[in-house]
């Protein structure tokens, strides 16, 4: 066979089934399976191909949506029915009848492939409205008190009778504040901590639940515990949220309807007819820990018959926003099981458990011991020379008053009816080890206590093994940070802060996207970020905030957020809307910006944070990021059709370059600023380096990092750009090494004494800035799918419909193996070295092309299996 190109030696397979059926399978709904609960008027449609056919590809498609399942899987959908739509998209927006609430909508899709041919209607998949509008809420807001200084945590009941056969059931509750639900005593889905944070008195969010199983012929009993949240932040910290405007008395509303077999429906609500009482949780605090006195437990308290007659009456309280919408997001749920590795007694009242590995979540304990007991569990990430937990690395910013709100401390008294097992509902920490003292001496083993990793679920969709194990050793640390941060909204670390920090979570936008499927739960902070912006376009640097962050550390170097990562969803999804919704809040944040720096040049930002030694000027890393949003913004304009607005942001993202480059390039030595790797790297990175100076300016860099050793010299801004601007531009040898280190500074260091997780700081024994689980580094988990396995989105056809190919065969590497899930199936970039011959095998999904770039040589592949041989 004759090479197509000259570096390719030998086309050794082409996998195809030419008999095989395109079929459309992987059905969602608003990027979420069988969503329950949706207030979308115009739900978004996606689906996938099955078949592997060589050059595979959708010719058009029809949608079948309707009420009526049986009809709907036979091609019959009586609320829309689009015929045959001539188009290869796998993405539609629902355009048929008025999406009426509480109503399951069925959905199937049929399509026609490459020949032609009509596939088989595909299985069929549902989703089902909730409230739609907020006047079809029919419950009050009630609470227990308006007292926010109130430790113990809120029950809350109701009995009710069904007395007719139940067809279905659902609740629909709005929480300001955490929830459990229970229905006739049985806790209600396995999710924690609902609902997702927000801006309170902008944004509520709602869920809905399936209960029809847990209600019964008869009496039945709902329970209701609320806890704080971030909504009455008890805990005093520098960051205000014990001064939030939105602060009260945790509040709901629920309406759980009911629909019999004869078709009448039935709804019970919340109002005066409620009945509360405190709980055994006598403090919870999101941010700190829980307490819990066992002896306070009232047995059967959700469940009927239970003698309330000591319960109070609820007080009406108004909502905490007009703004009340379903949370269509993936949920918190406990994902693993940590069992504790090791475990050290210092005497029968104290002990310290070892998880082996750095976790968010909660931990656990079971405990015997006579009734009054205080167990207390403090958890940290280090110990202490003496073996004790250490938490003087993350306590910088907490400011307690008093000592009854100990720092990621948990409290159980207990009951004394035998083993006792708790586990907090309305708090996580980052932990690797927790120690337990105990005011009575107890027997613990190694399995009275476990820790639960807990994230929001989002599915994972990239993975990358290599030859090296360091290398394997990172993208896990990565990952576990980065899910380790995500609790409905992207924060900087799970034990000091939780806060949303916008610099972080930009920074890493493209781990997490090749990592995870997240799309609801950027869409969802985007929110956050519309709900707190300023008339004048001003953002605050963490999301959501009580008002902290207008102030400081907002500059563009941060909050670029607002437009960097909807540009990176269009790019991972090729969906438009996210871009759509934020597209004048970018607008105002770039129009904000000429107007205090009319020149091009912003001094406004924090700069390269948390550098190993050289620091580079604000200005050039901010100018960058302003430079950066207006060029967002004018291709979003090009995209939604704002011709005007395409070409004045064009213009404002020229002058922006030229001002950078007038004041920072010296263009005959190719040098910006004085030269250290972030102000070299940052230019080439974010594309501000004049075509003509590319090679002259990566070459200085790649000087620049020889000069130092092969060694990193940057911060959290320099990390998004080093690896990426070598080798994007012929240094990926280099650029290898670096991410290969294994001595100081570098993420090889850490991992090389025993990092589970990424560090705050390069350096281990920092005096400050010094949390041991922080995604602010984690770039390198992206810079793996984008040098290693070279898969990367085309903006002209994007969501991966188009895909650029372009691996490096690092020489110290002898395998890679990367694969990303992307909207049309999965991409398999894997290379194997064997002496002076790599294989390297491409699966390139259905209804995709790829532009395959090999030593500078392109070419068009289209759907398919290749694997060929490279010299």
């Amino acid at each position: 066979m004759k090479p197509v190109i000259p570096f390719i030696l030998l086309l050794l397979s082409l996998a195809t089934r030419v008999n095989a059926q395109c079929v459309p399978v992987a059905l969602h709904c608003e990027y979420l399976n069988n969503p329950l609960g949706i207030d979308a008027a115009h739900p978004r449609l996606t689906w996938q191909l099955k078949d592997d056919r060589k050059g595979a590809l959708q010719t058009a498609y029809r949608v079948i949506v309707g009420t009526d399942l049986l009809a709907v899987s036979k091609g019959l959908g009586n609320c829309w029915h689009t015929d045959r739509v001539s188009s290869n998209g796998q993405l539609v927006v629902y355009q048929g009848r008025p999406l009426q609430p509480f109503t399951r909508y069925y959905y199937a899709v049929q399509v026609w492939d490459k020949d032609k041919k009509a596939s088989p209607v595909s299985e069929v998949a549902w989703f089902e409205t909730g409230m739609m509008n907020s006047t079809n809420w029919q419950g009050a807001w009630i609470s227990d008190s308006r007292d926010i200084n109130t430790k113990p945590a809120p029950y809350f009941r109701k009995e009710f009778q069904a007395n007719k056969t139940i067809r279905s059931a659902r609740a629909y509750i709005a929480v300001a504040g955490l929830y459990e639900l229970y229905i006739n005593g049985k806790k209600i889905g396995d999710h924690c901590l609902d609902p997702m944070y927000t801006r309170f008195d902008r944004r509520t969010l709602y869920l809905t639940h399936d209960i029809t199983a847990q209600l019964q012929h008869g009496k039945n009993a709902i329970g209701v515990l609320l806890g704080n949240g971030w909504y009455n932040h008890q805990s005093t910290a520098v960051w205000y949220f014990h001064e939030a405007p939105w602060r009260n008395r945790p509040a709901f509303c629920m309406d759980v309807r009911i629909t019999y077999e004869d078709g009448s429906v039935e709804t019970v609500t919340t109002g005066k007819d409620w009945k509360t009482a405190l709980s055994p949780v006598i403090f919870n605090s999101i941010y700190t820990g829980e307490q819990y006195d066992a002896r306070l437990i009232q047995p059967g308290w959700s469940e009927a018959d239970f003698k309330d007659d000591k319960w109070k009456e609820v007080i009406l309280r108004a909502a905490p926003s007009t703004n009340i919408v379903a949370q269509m997001m993936q949920p918190i749920r406990m994902v693993d099981t940590i069992r504790a590795q090791t475990i050290r007694m210092f005497n029968d009242t104290n002990y310290v458990f070892d998880l082996g590995r750095n976790i968010a979540g909660v931990s656990s304990i079971r405990v015997n011991a006579p009734a009054g007991t205080v167990v207390r569990l403090k958890h940290g990430e280090r110990l202490r020379p003496d073996g004790h937990v250490d938490q003087s690395n993350i306590d910088v910013h907490y400011r307690p008053v008093g000592t009854a709100d100990p720092f990621g401390t948990d409290q159980y008294i207990t009951s004394g009816a035998g083993p006792e097992t708790f586990m907090p509902r309305f708090n996580y920490k980052g932990f690797q080890y927790i120690e337990v003292t105990s005011s009575a001496p107890v027997q613990l083993t190694k399995e009275s206590v476990n820790g639960y990793f807990m994230h929001s679920d989002v599915p994972a969709v990239g993975s990358v093994t290599t030859s090296n194990s360091v290398i394997n050793k990172i993208w896990q640390a990565t990952n576990n940070s980065y899910l380790s941060n995500l609790y409905g909204y992207p924060t900087d670390c799970p034990q000091r802060e939780k806060n949303g920090w916008t610099g972080d979570a930009h920074i890493n936008v493209e781990t997490g996207l090749y990592n995870f499927d997240g799309i609801t739960i950027y869409e969802k902070w985007l929110a956050d970020h519309r709900d707190e912006q300023q008339p004048n376009g001003v953002l605050p640097a963490i999301v959501p905030t009580s008002g902290w962050g207008y102030e400081w550390a907002n500059g563009p170097d941060w909050t670029s957020t607002i437009a960097i990562i909807p540009w990176n969803i269009y790019l991972f999804y090729g969906d438009t809307l996210l871009l759509a919704r934020c597209y004048n809040n970018i607008q105002r944040y770039v129009e904000h910006i000429k107007q205090l720096y009319p020149t091009g040049l912003t001094t406004w930002g924090l700069g390269d944070w948390v550098p190993v030694k050289s620091k580079s000027p604000v200005e050039l890393t901010s100018s960058i990021y302003y430079f950066t949003d207006a060029s967002i913004l004018a291709k979003a304009a090009h995209i939604l059709g704002h011709t005007a607005d395409e070409e004045k942001y064009t213009a404002l993202a020229t002058t922006i370059k030229n001002a950078i480059n007038a004041k920072y390039l010296n263009a005959v030595t190719g040098i910006y600023g004085s030269g250290t790797q972030t102000e070299l790297s940052f230019p080439l990175f974010w594309k501000v380096v004049p075509d003509s100076l590319v090679t002259k300016v990566a070459t200085n860099l790649a000087s620049r990092v020889q000069a130092d050793s092969n060694r990193l010299d940057v911060g959290l801004l320099g990390t998004k750009s080093i690896l990426n601007a070598l080798s994007e531009n012929g240094h990926a040898e280099l650029a290898y090494k670096l991410a290969s280190r294994e001595t100081f500074p570098s993420w090889g260091w850490w991992i090389m004494n025993g990092a589970t997780t990424l560090y705050e700081n390069w350096k281990i024994d920092a005096g400050s800035d010094i949390s041991l689980n922080h995604i602010m580094f984690g770039e390198i988990g992206a810079w793996f799918y984008k040098a290693l396995g070279g898969i990367k989105p085309d903006a002209s056809q994007p969501g991966f419909k188009k895909i650029i190919l372009q691996p490096y065969f690092i020489s110290n590497l002898n395998h890679v193996d990367v694969k990303h899930e992307s909207p049309y199936g999965t991409i398999v970039s894997s290379w194997k070295r064997t002496g002076d011959k790599i294989t390297y095998h491409v699966v390139i999904p259905p209804n995709t092309t790829a532009t395959l770039i090999l030593n500078n040589k392109t070419r068009q592949l289209e759907a398919g299996t290749y694997t060929f041989e490279v010299k």
